[in-house]
């Protein structure tokens, strides 16, 4: 079996203007990064596009229909200060969400031990009837929700090590004891959430970090509290929300993670994966805003991927 890898040039038409920092260049980075002699082996996959209806797995009807119905015919449109859309940005978004429920099918169906879908928009700050953060659709929880609704999945498991705390998919999985949330991200930072005594229904486990934080404090996190956590609730699937923002040079965080650091954390999650879901491993791109950080993590986590 292999690894594979979802992308489609419709993720890099997502047009968010010249001076944002989730720019289009982001997606061409990622695959600068998974480019060399070392990724030979990786499966690359054409998207395929999902329709409206998988959005709706973690959205409501008229939500998808209003951010579909913001979407100009030319230029920019704000969503809110800090998320845009373009004329090609609700493609891209249905090709970010087919990636993820296509990499779903493919290690489910055992074409594939894991998977790694290259996409924009990122997803995880989107809440069922809100956009934010740079997210439209949670394309994370979509995955997650999608297993359960056609595969019949019990158990599935998101982990995220973005920056930011993914207060979307935290608010999705809430009150869900068969879904699984668990964060390292900066607090205090953008947007505001992710406390320890954030709990949901039992099933929500945050590791805030303090800006200045690096390796050593981030893995003890994950070891401490949300690996231990992983294994008690024994998944029958895990995503990962793969943001890489948490990396020292990224100007958004204040955390200093290297590239060891996400292919650490790669392996200690197909460790899990393959004692308790068969190797079932999905992970999307969330965040990464300096261009060479985020191709060089990107590289250090697929190459992990590929290890499994």
């Amino acid at each position: 079996m292999t690894t594979q890898m979802y992308s489609h040039a419709d993720c890099a038409q997502h047009d968010t203007g010249p001076q944002h920092v989730e720019q289009m260049a982001r997606l061409g980075a990622v695959l600068d990064g998974l480019s060399g002699d070392d990724f030979g082996d990786l499966e690359r996959i054409e998207a395929p596009r999902a329709d409206r209806a998988t959005l709706t797995l973690a959205h409501s009807e008229p939500f998808v229909d209003a951010i579909f119905a913001l979407i100009p015919d030319s230029g920019i449109r704000n969503v809110d200060p800090d998320t845009m859309v373009s004329p090609r940005s609700g493609e891209a978004s249905l090709r970010a969400a087919g990636a993820v429920c296509a990499a779903v099918d493919a290690v489910i169906a055992g074409h594939a031990t894991n998977a790694f879908c290259a996409v924009r928009p990122p997803g995880h700050h989107a809440e069922a009837d809100r956009a934010m953060g740079f997210c439209l659709f949670n394309t994370i929880a979509i995955g997650a929700l999608h297993a359960r609704a056609k595969h019949g999945i019990g158990r599935a498991a998101v982990v995220d090590f973005d920056v930011h705390h993914g207060n979307g998919t935290q608010s999705l999985f809430w009150d869900d004891r068969n879904l699984f949330f668990g964060s390292t991200h900066q607090m205090p930072l953008y947007p505001g959430s992710g406390a320890v005594a954030e709990t949901g229904a039992g099933n929500i486990f945050n590791a805030p970090l303090r800006s200045g934080d690096g390796s050593a404090e981030f893995r003890f996190a994950m070891k401490e509290r949300v690996l231990p956590a992983l294994v008690a609730f024994s998944p029958d699937l895990i995503l990962i929300s793969a943001g890489f923002d948490a990396h020292r040079d990224d100007p958004l965080g204040g955390l200093n993670l290297v590239e060891d650091d996400y292919a650490w954390i790669t392996r200690e999650l197909i460790d899990i994966a393959a004692t308790h879901c068969d190797g079932r491993l999905v992970s999307a791109l969330e965040g990464g805003y300096n261009l060479s950080a985020l191709a060089s993590s990107a590289a250090a986590h697929v190459g992990a991927l590929l290890e499994a």
